[in-house]
């Protein structure tokens, strides 16, 4: 079963998207968490964890579908998978940053705070991609 986009890509509704959306969100908590232990919140803050892991699950789910992260022909090659990847990231990063701009997410926005999610994760949603990717191709 598949569900057409705005930009007509698809979101192919399997165990295969389902395993990478998993994959995905488990990358994106991660960084969240490391990020709060890091700044003296703990592990299993779960009030801090949630705010801050939700403008950029909005920002991921707004790009990652219709960038065909999710299609039946997802992740595709290495390389393919892994550019995409990271550019979803950075765009979701940024509309993390606009939502947190707002008020309505704990933290405010700051370019410090955007770079650092872009790179770390970045690097742990890439990382997962490529064992996802080698994983999937077998």
């Amino acid at each position: 079963m598949s569900v057409a986009t705005a930009d007509r890509s698809r979101i192919d509704l399997s165990q295969k998207t389902a395993l990478l959306a998993a994959g995905d969100l488990a990358a994106i908590l991660a960084f969240i968490v490391l990020g709060s232990s890091s700044h003296s919140y703990g592990p299993f803050d779960v009030v801090h964890i949630a705010g801050a892991f939700a403008p950029f699950l909005v920002g991921w789910l707004l790009v990652a579908g219709p960038a065909g992260l999710y299609a039946s022909d997802a992740p595709g090659t290495l390389a393919n998978s892994t550019l995409v990847t990271l550019l979803v990231w950075i765009v979701a990063v940024a509309i993390a940053q606009a939502l947190r701009a707002t008020g309505l997410f704990p933290g405010g926005a700051a370019l410090t705070f955007a770079v650092v999610s872009v790179l770390v994760g970045g690097l742990l949603l890439t990382l997962w991609r490529i064992v996802a990717t080698v994983t999937l191709a077998r």
